[in-house]
């Protein structure tokens, strides 16, 4: 009868000779707990699927630098604690929105999408102008998203800081967007 090896011999023995076996008892060992981990963080089943699966593919892609300071689980259950965090924060800081349920869907004319583009090259011309802290200020407000709370704590100022910064670089690249529009 071959008794079972603990994780830590398990990486030992068997990783460098074999490393999908080691792998797969890894797995076996360690999934549910994972997953449950995963549903614990997110309340979705099918996110969790996919973080159980993207954490597993990262821990064997680090194996090889478990330095057993600690207990192979420990290791484990920290990645996973940690990219479900990650992947938290990604997702409330770049919010999806479902596309079911429009019931129309605007498509651009031929015609304007030279102009769209003109535009486009001139707003980008225009946020060049600008300081880095004004362009990045009207970035995260209007690209990413951000409330001016969220603005205002990810540089470490205060709300009403934010919105007049914002309002003097929504004028002054207002006012650049007019001048090169004119040429």
């Amino acid at each position: 009868m071959k008794t079972k090896l603990n994780d830590e011999e398990l990486i030992r023995q068997q990783f460098i000779t074999n490393p999908n076996a080691c792998f797969e008892e890894l797995y076996s060992r360690y999934v549910r707990k994972v997953y449950k981990r995963c549903l614990s963080m997110t309340k979705d089943s099918e996110k969790a699927q996919d973080y159980t699966h993207d954490i597993f593919i990262r821990t064997f892609d680090q194996l090889s630098r478990f330095q057993e300071k600690s207990t192979f689980s420990t290791w484990l259950y920290s990645i996973s604690f940690n990219y479900c965090l990650d992947q938290i924060k990604t997702t409330k800081r770049l919010p999806m929105s479902n596309l079911d349920g429009l019931e129309t869907y605007q498509f651009a004319d031929l015609y304007e999408q030279e102009p769209f583009e003109e535009r486009l090259q001139l707003l980008n011309q225009t946020l060049q102008k600008l300081s880095p802290m004004e362009a990045s200020l009207l970035r995260l407000k209007y690209q990413q998203g951000l409330s001016i709370q969220q603005i205002a704590q990810q540089l470490g100022l205060q709300e009403s800081a934010v919105k007049m910064r914002l309002k003097r670089s929504r004028q002054k690249a207002h006012q650049l967007y007019l001048v090169a529009s004119n040429r």
